[in-house]
Parts: structure tokens; C-alpha cells; sequence
């Protein structure tokens, strides 16, 4: 039986994908639900599975080549190859049986999985397998840790180790996500009076509430660590209610104001920078924002995240002091109209009345587009943050 293999069904603000890589080949067999294609969108990459077993007979588009939302880029044959590999399949199984002799049989591991182990010189017979029958997943090689690929780094370096003095140069295209991200930061620049404001934050009321409070919080929502970023969500939905206009968007000649507080969460991942949404932040407690951050997280590390997930927001936060960054302008995120940047905490003296303390500070940073927002709703709604992280009974209270 004859089965045509589609591209996902894209979202409207997705247009057309990129076929990024071919897992199996014509002939190959393939079990049900096994990894066959990967699509690269604007904004993720999408799994294509296999339908049943059997094997592709033909594959209409190729790597690179652009598809539409559901069109045909592939044929598969039902019950084709299945149950036996070929005479070329057999002996690639058998490093893979060989690399885990711990585990006292055969390791089987998904084409993803093979793809990640090999690009981060992670040893598959180390990683324990979570899927159907012991299979290792690309979830599990990512769980791995960075250990195998550290103690794999010397071989790679050797590889492309070079003659002193030689100039050495690689090109590379841009993957799509990639070059959508710096069309996206170069319109950004261009088609805004993007404005940023700084100020900084004594962090050391927040930090002092997580050090009393911390393990009951834990125990309390069933293991749920307590953050700074769930802090600084509260505080923003609090401040966006009292200044409408930086949770507001401009569509042509129209200003948008939303009723509510869709807060993007800007995450580094393997693929490039992501915003994911915490929808509806205003009716989130505290244990539900850190809950979504770091599912949101984790999912934008090892590639789960979908579209929808990525789409729309009103305002968005970006941690830069995660990797140190002491001070930095954000590049807003259209079509919203700000975004707030938070850096790395730093001891430094400050004055505290009429004495010098040493205190932990973090420099905060909101870019906003000058056009809808006048710079004393800027600075208001960037000091509205700063009081209630400083005294964070004001987030309860509302005041």
C-alpha cells in the first residue's frame, strides 16, 4: 500500500519550510512512528514520522528544497523492508550492539539520536534508552551531559588541527532559523524609534525571601524550585496593568492595548534565540510561572517546542546574566512595544543612609519603542519593577 508522506500543516504565520534532513533513505526500512525527515521553519523544526512500517519508495523533495504546509515530499510503502534490513542495514546495527555490552543485549538507538551522538561526541553506549523496547532518543543523548563531549574534544580538535600560520576559513549557509532571526532584529532596528532606559535593583530582598523560604516552597509544589525569573514575571504583569501602553502593540496607523499579559520568556537554544509565551501570566501564581519557565526551557533546548507556543506574546523578557552579561540594550521583539532586560547580579558598595553596604545589584534595561511610549511611562513603568522587586510584599499587595 502506497502512502504519500506531507509536510506539517503550518500555522498562518508560517508560509513554507525547508526540508533539512533526509533520516532514511528509498529501500530503507522503517519502523511506525520512526524519525524520517526533519522540516526547518522560521521558528522550529519539525519531525516528520514514518506512518507504519515499511520503507520510503521515493522522495519527491529533496534536502534544501522548499515545501508548503501539507504537500507531498515523499512516498511510502507500507509493509516494504519490513521486518528484516538489508545486507548494507546489518552491519551498521552492529556498532551499535557492540558500544553497549553493559547493558547485556542489543542498543538500538532513533536516527536523531545517531545524528545528535555523533555532533556531540556523545558514546551511545553510555546513554540509557527511554523509548519503545530500550530505544535511545534524541531527549536521552541531550540528557547525556556534557562529559562524553568533553572527553571527546581532544580527538576533535586533533582532526582539524591545522599548520602554524596557515589561515583557515569555513563556509557555512545560514540555517533558516537563523537568517528569520536576523531579518527579524534588522526590521526591529529599522522600523522603530527603539529608545532603551536603565536602572538598577537591590536584589537582595528577593534573595533573602529564596534563602527563607526556598525549601518550603519546594515541598510545598511538589519539587518546584523557587526562581528569580517567576519574581520578575509577577512584577511585570503587575506594572503592565498600570501602563497600558508598553503592553500594547501597533498594527499599521492602529494602537492595539490586550486586556492581558502574555509574557515571552526569551531562551538560548541550540537552534537560536526563542521566545516562548506564558499565556495568560496575570492568572499564574508563582509556582505556576517557574513551573511553565523551565518546562518552556527545557523544551526549547532539545527542539519540542511548537509554533503556537511561539506565536503572539505582548511583552517579552530576556535574561542575558545567565552568561554574564552585565549591562545590555534588548532589541524589541515587534510587533510588541517593549522588552525588559535583566543581567548578571553584582556585588558593588552602595550608599544606604549616610553608610556604605555591599550590596547584590542588577542593572535593568527596558527598550521601547518611542512612537507609542513616551519616555516618563518608560522610566515609570521600569521604576514600578524595581520598588516591588526591592520590596516584593508590594507584588501581593499590588501597590
Amino acid at each position: 500500500m502506497t502512502i504519500e508522506i506531507k509536510a506539517p500543516t503550518f500555522p498562518e504565520s508560517v508560509q513554507d519550510g525547508t526540508v533539512a534532513t533526509w533520516h532514511k533513505q528509498p529501500g530503507e526500512a522503517v519502523s511506525r512512528d520512526e524519525l524520517i525527515v526533519d522540516i526547518e521553519t522560521d521558528k522550529v523544526v519539525l519531525e516528520v514520522v514514518a506512518p507504519a512500517d515499511g520503507a520510503i519508495s521515493e522522495i519527491i523533495k529533496g534536502e534544501g528544497d522548499t515545501v508548503l504546509s501539507n504537500e507531498v515530499i515523499a512516498k511510502f510503502e507500507e509493509g516494504a523492508g519490513a521486518g528484516a534490513a538489508t545486507a548494507e542495514e546489518k552491519p551498521a546495527e552492529a556498532p551499535a550492539a557492540e558500544a553497549a555490552p553493559a547493558a547485556g543485549g542489543e542498543k538500538i538507538a532513533m536516527p536523531s539520536a545517531k545524528k545528535m551522538a555523533a555532533e556531540k561526541g556523545v558514546d551511545l553506549g553510555g546513554v540509557e534508552g527511554s523509548g519503545k523496547g530500550g530505544r535511545v532518543l534524541k531527549e536521552d543523548v541531550m540528557k547525556a551531559g556534557s562529559a562524553p563531549a568533553a572527553a571527546a574534544a581532544p580527538a576533535a580538535a586533533a582532526e582539524v588541527a591545522v599548520a602554524p600560520g596557515e589561515r583557515v576559513e569555513k563556509r557555512v549557509p545560514m540555517t533558516r532559523m537563523r537568517k528569520r532571526i536576523a531579518e527579524r532584529l534588522l526590521d526591529a532596528s529599522q522600523s522603530t524609534a527603539m529608545l532603551t532606559t536603565f536602572n538598577e535593583v537591590n536584589m537582595k530582598p528577593v534573595m533573602d525571601l529564596r534563602k527563607n523560604y526556598k525549601d518550603l516552597f519546594e515541598k510545598k509544589h511538589n519539587g518546584t524550585r523557587l526562581g528569580f525569573m517567576g519574581f520578575f514575571v509577577k512584577a511585570a504583569v503587575e506594572a503592565l496593568k498600570r501602563y497600558s501602553a508598553v503592553n500594547a502593540s501597533i498594527d499599521g496607523n492602529d494602537i492595539v492595548y490586550h486586556g492581558y499579559q502574555d509574557i515571552g520568556v526569551a531562551v538560548s537554544s541550540p537552534k537560536g534565540l526563542v521566545v516562548p509565551i506564558l499565556r495568560n501570566a496575570e492568572n499564574m501564581g508563582l509556582a505556576d510561572m517557574e513551573n511553565n519557565i523551565r518546562d518552556l526551557g527545557v523544551r526549547a533546548r532539545d527542539g519540542k517546542l511548537s509554533i503556537e507556543e511561539m506565536t503572539g506574546g505582548t511583552f517579552t523578557i530576556t535574561n542575558g546574566g545567565v552568561f554574564g552579561s552585565l549591562l545590555s540594550t534588548p532589541i524589541l521583539n515587534p510587533p510588541q512595544t517593549a522588552i525588559l532586560g535583566m543581567h548578571k547580579i553584582q556585588e558593588r558598595p552602595m550608599a544606604v543612609d549616610g553608610k556604605v553596604e555591599i550590596l547584590p545589584m542588577m542593572y535593568l534595561a527596558l527598550s521601547y519603542d518611542h512612537r507609542l511610549i513616551d519616555g516618563k511611562e518608560a522610566v515609570g513603568f521600569l521604576v514600578a519593577i524595581k520598588e516591588m522587586i526591592e520590596d516584593p510584599a508590594r507584588i501581593l499587595l499590588e501597590v
